[in-house]
């Protein structure tokens, strides 16, 4: 059986309604469903007798473990009393955790551990060291150990920091061949290469050096040697500086921040230096080995001065023509605004590439201070939500 869980059980009418029914049962499964639906709030509640119970479809287990979850969407006020129910037993979170995951598939149990997390606050699954290592390592699951690490100790940090890993590293996994292609891939015009790829191929030198080799009977080209492009050696490495604002409404960006700092700490086109700010600023650039070490050394909230981060990152340029500056913020200044609009202008006019992106991930969405962005783009910064794979091409782009 499947059932979307994308909101409180109320929400759940169109899914449920939409599963097959057998001509004999139809109208008591029918009944059951909307029974199932609305829960305690039901007229009636789930028939208990076998008769409707059938083989696909246990409703009173269901109806138990659903209720557990989204009967907290209810107060006092509503009728809802905690202790009270029709149960045979109170569920306990391993317990519940348990037959969440005998009964629905695996998209369905992702999301109602999201919702247990996020919208129902279970901490439980994070504290306890066997309930953490039991769930499912996804990104949904590392925002909330980000948000929740300072709750955890010992044994329980070790197993919430392997789990980063697996996340991070499968991300870093699925990022870093379109960086190293963006980044490292461009060609040089003027240095041949010994290496035969279609990629590097040069069409129009190929063509210019075999036109001798042109079969006027034929009408064709005879060629006899074909030329290819080098690789850009940079001799003289671009720095790359990434200021990330770790207040709360940035975290994926602070996630994504984090992979691709890594990523281009490896490479040896660039020299990154990576710095986390809220009120104070982290220098992180001598953990980028690690994106894992990065991201639980972040403390998402708190205040926000970027005019004061701006600053600390124009101690880090050595060479305003080969660096290129990145502000990952929602630019909502805790301080007088006009003391980052100058911060800007000077890192502009020191002869550096300003980006300012609002939002680093696949989603695009972001929320931030509209006329501190269009500001910033008149003076000259770039400013952009953008994805990973776009800011690996924009790089490319300047860096050749």
């Amino acid at each position: 059986m499947e059932i979307n869980i994308n909101g409180s059980r109320h929400e759940q009418e169109e899914t449920l309604t939409e599963l097959p029914l057998t001509a004999e049962r139809s109208a008591v499964e029918t009944l059951n469903r909307w029974r199932l639906i609305l829960g305690e709030s039901a007229e009636e509640g789930l028939c208990e007798a076998d008769s409707y119970a059938s083989d696909e479809f246990q409703y009173t287990e269901l109806d138990e473990i659903l209720g557990y979850l989204y009967n907290r969407e209810y107060g006092e006020e509503q009728g809802y009393r905690r202790e009270g129910g029709r149960g045979s037993s109170e569920l306990t979170v391993p317990h519940w955790l348990h037959k969440v995951r005998e009964l629905f598939p695996k998209s369905t149990v992702e999301i109602l551990e999201k919702q247990a997390l996020d919208r129902y606050g279970l901490t439980e699954l994070l504290t306890d060291r066997k309930l953490l290592e039991s769930l499912e390592p996804n990104m949904n699951l590392l925002k909330n150990i980000m948000q929740f690490k300072g709750r955890m100790k010992n044994d329980v940090l070790r197993s919430a920091k392997d789990i980063v890993r697996v996340v991070v590293d499968d991300l870093r996994r699925k990022l870093e061949s379109h960086v190293r292609a963006s980044i490292m891939g461009k060609r040089s015009r003027y240095a041949a290469s010994s290496v035969r790829s279609l990629r590097n191929l040069n069409f129009k030198r190929t063509i210019t050096r075999n036109l001798k080799n042109y079969d006027k009977d034929k009408r064709r080209f005879v060629i006899d040697r074909l030329y290819f492009d080098g690789n850009i050696q940079q001799h003289n490495k671009w720095n790359i500086i990434i200021g990330v604002d770790e207040s709360g409404s940035m975290m994926d960006s602070v996630i994504y921040s984090s992979v691709m700092a890594s990523i281009f700490y490896r490479l040896n086109a660039l020299r990154t230096k990576l710095f986390i700010f809220d009120t104070k600023v982290v220098d992180l650039s001598d953990r980028l080995e690690d994106p894992v070490d990065v991201l639980m050394n972040v403390q998402l909230g708190g205040g926000t001065h970027i005019a004061k981060a701006l600053r600390y990152g124009e101690t880090l340029i050595e060479n305003p023509g080969k660096t290129i500056y990145i502000l990952v913020s929602d630019l909502e200044e805790g301080y007088p605004i006009n003391q980052m609009y100058q911060a800007c202008k000077d890192i502009i006019d020191a002869g550096c590439k300003l980006l300012v992106l609002t939002a680093l991930d696949f989603n695009g969405n972001s929320v931030y201070n509209e006329h501190a962005a269009q500001t910033l783009a008149n003076m000259g910064a770039h400013v952009a939500a953008i994805t990973p794979n776009e800011l690996a091409e924009w790089i490319g782009d300047i860096i050749t």
